[in-house]
């Protein structure tokens, strides 16, 4: 197995979840973090903060891979461009504990947790989150940066279109059609 080294852009609670997970997959050697309070945060749970958003280019030089792990679709937007214009590969993390079909389709950058259920068909773009418990049924969309909430499900054919996002208790029925950005709270 071919170890790597990650950095995540934000440490906080969602930061520090795909980084549990990233570590559960055994695919990575080193997993460290950016975040904007740094030298303040320095440690994130188990994972050192070694700089901040704008120390991206100097440090995804040490790097083989980087996932953005911020819930807000539109900085998550930003920062994942930010990761690609410095040529660095967009890390895909799903928790060993997570379910995809092996005809679905899920993009670079995309972080998928414990207890996800991704169907038959259903296609998720990059920089997607798919929190705990959630579910994307067969023959979904998830447009980029789009994001399911812990335990919300969309079923067959429904559509979240670019950084819509679904919170927690929300769900959307069969082909149900979320507008771009649109929160459900």
């Amino acid at each position: 197995m071919n170890m790597k080294r990650l950095f995540i852009l934000g440490s906080g609670g969602f930061g520090r979840t795909v980084g549990e997970a990233a570590k559960l997959t055994g695919d990575w050697e080193e997993i460290a973090m950016l975040d904007d309070n740094f030298p303040q945060v320095s440690l994130s749970g188990h994972f050192e903060v070694v700089g901040r958003s704008q120390d991206l280019k100097r440090i995804a030089a040490g790097y083989d891979a980087a996932i953005c792990a911020i819930g807000n679709g539109q900085v998550r937007k930003k920062l994942t461009e930010s990761i690609l214009d410095t040529g660095l590969s967009l890390a895909t993390i799903i928790h060993p504990r997570a379910y995809v079909s092996a005809d679905a389709t899920v993009g670079a950058g995309t972080s998928i947790m414990a207890g996800v259920v991704v169907g038959p068909y259903a296609k998720v773009g990059r920089g997607c989150i798919l929190n705990a418990n959630a579910t994307a049924d067969h023959d979904s969309i998830m447009e980029d940066y789009a994001h399911l909430g812990v335990g919300v499900a969309i079923a067959g054919s429904a559509t979240l279109r670019e950084g819509a996002w679904l919170q927690a208790g929300r769900s959307a029925g069969y082909g149900v059609d979320v507008p771009a950005w649109e929160v459900w709270k």
